[in-house]
């Protein structure tokens, strides 16, 4: 009540029974938008100021540092009599590092870290995980790593320890970075070499302290005995050894509160394990299960369509969000004909909007920011954007366009030629290219190819096609010179080649250089474009300074949560992209984990917004046909259901008589047999492709038509196999 009249707050029927809960464990399943940190914080003040607990005794542990300190600050402002004495707000790492130091000071164990932005000198004399990656990459795969490959490397190795994944079963985790189990273990073998000093990445620290407190009895019982309440917040984000460790702590007393939402679990790559909380009765059998269902971010029309699209998914509570905030505008979908149209659009939009700050921008993957970053900055709108650690223009293509054009304005440079030689075609080896550099003559660098000896007849055919491509290119457009290197000088073959030896994503390299010509497409000179680079780069860095101004925010689905915007923007709303061609692929083999999770991350993005949310996607990209995203599909069914069709009403015919249909045992049997793209036999209408599937309905490129279907009738009466592809365009 005082809360009420100090701060207007107000808590509903499911709050306050959060709230008052005292002993034993709960689970408070938080819709979007259901005000679960103010309720976690009344709790907590609940819990002191009503029953006594002393502040130093409850743990408040939250997914991040920036969420801790939120949550600090917030507890402050409601409960400033408590300043003096405060609850111990911290992140699970932070947790698992104090059990860390002290498990091995008590166990005369050296460590160092070899992760974040510690300055001591102890630690400049340690390699950094990043650049022990890199060296071990170099050691056994003879290359240099790319930053995309260190990334994918680094998410690996996180999620073999969040998931506890023991060292035989390594190889049976998928990754693209060649020889990566071999790589992982030398990692390993280099942080134990020195007994005397180990060395500790991020996630060690996690898996050391679940192993103390598996080994050591005296200092588990030190950390249960510490805190008679623990608080847990953002738990779907949270990984099996996370969840072990706090299972640990409360054990004697099993005081553990516990907020999350399993429908906005979007970390399973990084290691969180979302079904911890489907199984959270049988850790906790007495536990109770509360649900906060309201929203109060959206209006109705957001929270009604979001609600049935992430019922698409079925490993997940039954929860029915809902909103007493009025309605306000219907989702509006709209598809352009070209990728680019969706950046020019959301300009013109914005062009006469007073509150950028109101406004988001939101996309799956961060390739998708530069065009928006480009188009916006011709504009003069401002915006920030979230996730800095954008890498496009430093990444190895961008960089290889640039030292092709330096080529075709001198080609004797030998310190540019050394760097791009391999993606020539020419396939000099690196003996040659030592031999070259001993010749240090002030001529072409071609030239001086031409002469050595064993060159092959291909060779030279294509030695001489790239100095006269480069010789052309001199006076071109920045836009004609991408091209020549693509297609004559075949750097497209080369990227292909590259791809297909390192198991990098072709798809991206090549998106990587079709934005680069979108960059380049109103410039004149190669040195207008190398220019135009090195400003949008410096725009990228400095947009950080943007935040909490008036601008239009940038983000990812995933960095996008726990945000909230009047009028959010989703785009890029295309198969391959959301979902992705990993998650289709998964499904068309009966997995359905990838694919719900992608569910899962579609549903944060429309979650964001809270009075306009427009989705857009388009029909072509670099040239090329793309299909509609299928969640779009999805939405636009939710929004306006399809009226039963006459094909419907044909198939339906069939099930009159169900005893004239022969048994048919290669017939699908299940939903999960079906995806988007699959070819099939329908027992009625012959050969098709399947185009959209949505809740109830499928639809189908047949040979003569597109048809609607009703799923459950196909499904239930057997009508459709799998078949080989054939022509039915």
């Amino acid at each position: 009540m005082r809360k009420k009249q100090q701060f207007g707050v107000i808590l509903n029927d499911v709050q306050k029974k959060a709230v008052l809960h005292l002993n034993g464990p709960l689970l408070l399943l938080a819709s979007p938008g259901s005000g679960k940190t103010t309720t976690t914080i009344m709790r907590i003040g609940y819990l002191i100021e009503e029953k006594g607990v002393d502040p130093n005794r409850i743990k408040a542990i939250t997914f991040s540092r920036a969420s801790a300190s939120d949550m600090k600050e917030r507890f402050a402002r409601f409960f400033p009599e408590q300043s003096q004495e405060t609850v111990d707000f911290s992140t699970i790492h932070s947790l698992a590092f104090e059990v860390v130091r002290e498990y091995f000071y008590k166990n005369k164990i050296a460590f160092q870290l070899i992760e974040g932005t510690n300055n001591s000198s102890t630690l400049q004399q340690q390699p950094h995980k990043k650049q022990l990656l890199r060296n071990i990459y170099k050691s056994i795969i003879n290359e240099t790593i790319t930053e995309e490959q260190l990334e994918e490397l680094q998410t690996y190795i996180s999620y073999l320890k969040n998931t506890m994944i023991p060292k035989e079963e390594w190889s049976t985790i998928h990754c693209d970075i060649p020889s990566v189990t071999i790589i992982v273990e030398e990692y390993e073998r280099i942080k134990n070499a020195n007994p005397t000093q180990l060395l500790l990445d991020y996630d060690d620290m996690l898996t050391i302290a679940n192993d103390a407190f598996s080994n050591d009895e005296k200092l588990l019982h030190k950390y249960q005995q510490r805190y008679d309440y623990v608080l847990t917040d953002e738990s779907q984000d949270t990984s099996l050894v996370q969840h072990f460790i706090i299972e640990k702590v409360v054990k004697p007393h099993k005081n553990v509160y516990v907020v999350a939402d399993d429908d906005q679990s979007i970390y399973s790559w990084r290691g969180a394990e979302p079904q911890y909380l489907i199984d959270f009765k049988n850790v906790y059998p007495d536990a109770v299960i509360l649900k906060m269902e309201q929203n109060y971010r959206s209006s109705k029309q957001i929270v009604d369509v979001a609600r049935k699209f992430i019922k698409r998914n079925k490993e997940r509570y039954d929860k029915e969000m809902f909103t007493n905030n009025p309605p306000h505008k219907e989702i509006t979908i709209k598809c352009f004909d070209d990728y680019r149209n969706q950046a020019k659009y959301i300009v013109s939009e914005l062009s006469s909007v007073d509150r950028l700050e109101d406004i988001a921008v939101l996309y799956r993957n961060n390739s998708s920011s530069i065009m928006l970053m480009n188009e916006f900055e011709r504009s003069g709108i401002s915006f920030y954007m979230k996730d800095t650690d954008n890498r496009f223009f430093s990444h190895w293509v961008v960089k290889d366009i640039l030292n092709f054009m330096r080529m075709s304005y001198t080609d004797r440079r030998f310190d540019v030629f050394e760097q791009i030689y391999n993606k020539c075609g020419f396939y000099i080896s690196k003996e040659q290219l030592y031999l070259l550099a001993k010749t240090n003559i002030p001529e072409s660098i071609f030239d001086r190819l031409l002469v050595t000896n064993n060159l092959k007849a291909y060779q030279i055919k294509q030695i001489q096609d790239c100095k006269n491509t480069l010789v052309r290119m001199k006076g071109a457009t920045p836009l004609q010179a991408i091209k020549m290197i693509r297609n004559q000088i075949g750097y497209d073959k080369t990227l292909k080649e590259i791809s297909k030896k390192l198991g990098l994503k072709v798809d991206y390299l090549i998106g990587v250089l079709q934005t680069l010509e979108e960059i380049a497409g109103t410039l004149q000179t190669m040195e207008e474009f190398a220019e135009r680079l090195k400003h949008l780069e410096n725009l990228l860095k400095a947009s950080v300074y943007n935040k909490n101004q008036n601008a239009v925010t940038f983000s990812t689905f995933h960095s996008s949560k726990g945000l909230e915007f009047k009028k959010v923007y989703m785009v890029d709303l295309v198969e391959g992209v959301i979902p992705g061609n990993d998650e289709i692929k998964q499904l068309r083999e009966g997995k359905t984990k990838l694919m719900e999770e992608a569910v899962r991350l579609f549903y944060v993005g429309m979650t964001r917004a809270e009075l306009e949310l427009e989705l857009l996607t388009y029909k072509k990209q670099y040239g090329k046909d793309v299909r509609q995203s299928q969640f779009l599909t999805n939405v636009k069914n939710i929004i306006d259901p399809p009226i039963k069709s006459k094909q419907d009403v044909q198939v339906n015919k069939i099930r009159k008589d169900e005893s004239n249909i022969p048994y048919n045992p290669n017939a699908v049997k299940t939903v999960e047999g079906l995806e988007v793209g699959a070819f099939i036999k329908h027992r009625v209408f012959g050969h098709g492709e399947i185009l959209e599937i949505d809740k109830e309905k499928i639809h189908i490129q047949f040979q003569r038509e597109r048809k609607t279907l009703l799923l459950a009738t196909c499904i239930d009466m057997g009508l459709l196999e799998l078949a080989k592809k054939i022509n039915v365009k």
